[in-house]
């Protein structure tokens, strides 16, 4: 992607702040006023209260309630409820208007490492994928498989073998495949054109007690399998293998293999938090978000209890003021299953509240421990990936790009690829933006010259990990966000030149489909 020039002079066309809100000065310092100068001498008393030490004492008290309980804030577990009852209750404390948005999803946990060995004729034992996925074994359990500890011959199903030039394998994909299945065997399954969820629920129909389901061989598609059937239902074992073990698995015939897997897979309630300034023109909505949830795995500091602070320390420093347009702020549920939280809410939107929403701006990760300032490409420049965003989100990237340059601070652009809660918004045409620091990809020497840090090496390497603690904070990189989510907040709070078309009907902008998850690694579907 395009680097930025650090001194680049950049203008928003047709930017005219009621309050004349800028980025003029932004002390990198903890201790110091994390923010824009605004117009009044109101708004300057409140911005001087937003600091960075406010937000990592949000942290904190997230990192407390993973510790209490079991080392983990993800949707459907206790500690998710914890944080969401200690955002809300901050909320309403400053006088905000909240709601808790209840939804269901499929709740997904695998308990314990799972287990493939093949008992003969030539006994085996394969290296499994932790839970955590820290590493590739030669299988993994597949999400929303069932439990179980089956010992059972092996029965091919429809292969393959050896592959064909191009993917088109239908293994599994007919129940027909299964007329002639001995129930009580294990199916082996490869992978192809149909689903995995489809493969796997006509085999527990012909009455296999597992499933297992290996690679289907040809270039790119030999490594091991990390799929999702999608949703909670199947009652038996469903692992993904790699190539080489599924084709050591289909011969000799009569091959028995032992597989136990250890999962709960079921539908649970979780929540979205919502906060609404009660001032303000309920036709112009400015709206801001950040998901709360992190993954089974950890604590999610970093991800995405970063994004989920500042914004917090945002809402209740601001609370007091009474903006021109009305101010909305959200605290995502379920966003490491796959956007859940935002998907629900944009789906129960009607069109006109859908029209309401004048822009959206995410924070997801902004505090990476080798962090990259990265703005969200609304106008494309960058050329990379997805398209533009939908009318005015080049603005909203113009906006972030003011701030940074005010401060002679490098910045990139990043895709907007579908990875977090923009997703939603963007696919009904409401202007987006926001910033990021990186996950699991890898600095670049041009970011390192930019920005520090080290070349080669992830911009958060305990991404997704238990590790993902307060010590996974960059503190530089969240007092600078800070300042640039307050800076946008109030921007758009008190401008009657709002980003995109004055009048636009929710079903404007791209055809989008969000991506599934954050680009978290939820699985392969076929």
């Amino acid at each position: 992607m395009r680097l930025h020039p650090r001194n680049a002079h950049l203008r928003r066309a047709g930017f005219r702040a009621a309050t004349a809100v800028a980025a003029l000065a932004l002390p990198l310092s903890l201790a110091a006023p994390a923010g824009a100068d605004p117009g009044t001498a109101d708004q300057r008393r409140v911005m001087a209260s937003i600091t960075a030490p406010g937000a990592k004492r949000h942290l904190q008290t997230l990192q407390s309630i993973a510790n209490a309980n079991g080392g983990t804030r993800a949707s459907g577990t206790p500690g998710y409820a914890a944080s969401r009852d200690y955002v809300a209750g901050q909320l309403r404390k400053a006088g905000y208007n909240v709601t808790v948005q209840p939804f269901e999803f499929p709740f997904f946990q695998e308990k314990s490492t799972a287990l493939l060995n093949q008992v003969s004729p030539d006994p085996a034992t394969y290296r499994p994928t932790p839970p955590d996925g820290s590493s590739l074994g030669d299988f993994a359990t597949m999400t929303y498989s069932g439990s179980g500890d089956v010992t059972a011959t092996v029965q091919a199903v429809d292969l393959t073998l050896p592959p064909a030039p191009q993917p088109g394998s239908t293994s599994g994909c007919e129940a027909s495949d299964f007329a002639s299945f001995t129930a009580g065997n294990i199916a082996l399954l490869q992978r192809g054109t149909c689903n995995f969820e489809d493969k796997a629920r006509n085999a527990q129909a012909a009455g296999a007690a597992g499933v297992i389901i290996f690679n289907e061989g040809q270039p790119g598609r030999t490594e091991t399998l990390q799929g999702t059937l999608n949703q909670p239902g199947l009652t038996i074992p469903v692992v993904g293998t790699s190539f080489a073990v599924g084709e050591d698995l289909a011969s000799p015939a009569g091959t028995v293999v032992r597989v136990r897997t250890d999962t709960e897979s079921e539908n649970r309630t979780t929540w979205n938090v919502l906060a609404e300034s009660k001032k303000g023109r309920a036709d112009r909505v400015v709206m801001s978000g950040a998901h709360l949830d992190s993954v089974l795995a950890g604590p999610g500091i970093n991800d995405n209890g970063s994004g989920s602070a500042a914004l917090l320390e945002v809402a209740l420093r601001t609370a007091e003021l009474q903006p021109q347009n009305k101010v909305r702020f959200a605290w995502w549920g379920a966003e490491e299953l796959g956007l859940l939280g935002a998907e629900h809410y944009v789906a129960n939107l009607s069109e006109a509240d859908r029209a309401r929403i004048r822009l959206y701006l995410n924070y997801d990760m902004v505090a990476s421990p080798n962090y990259a300032f990265k703005i969200y490409d609304g106008d494309d420049s960058d050329g990379v990936g997805s398209p533009a965003g939908p009318p005015g989100s080049d603005e909203i990237e113009k906006t972030f790009e003011k701030y940074f340059d005010a401060l002679r601070l490098g910045h990139v652009g990043t895709d907007f690829d579908g990875r977090s809660d923009y997703g939603p918004f963007i696919a009904v045409g409401i202007p987006s933006g926001g910033l990021f620091t990186g996950a699991e990809g890898v600095k670049t020497a041009e970011e390192a010259a930019l920005f520090g840090g080290t070349a080669g090496e992830a911009y958060d390497h305990c991404y997704h990990q238990a590790c993902d603690d307060l010590s996974n904070i960059n503190d530089r990189a969240l007092a600078v966000n800070l300042g640039a989510i307050a800076h946008s907040t109030l921007t758009y709070a008190y401008s009657s030149d709002l980003p995109g078309p004055e009048t636009r009907t929710a079903t404007t902008g791209a055809a989008r489909t969000a991506a599934a998850g954050h680009g978290h690694g939820h699985g392969l579907t076929k």
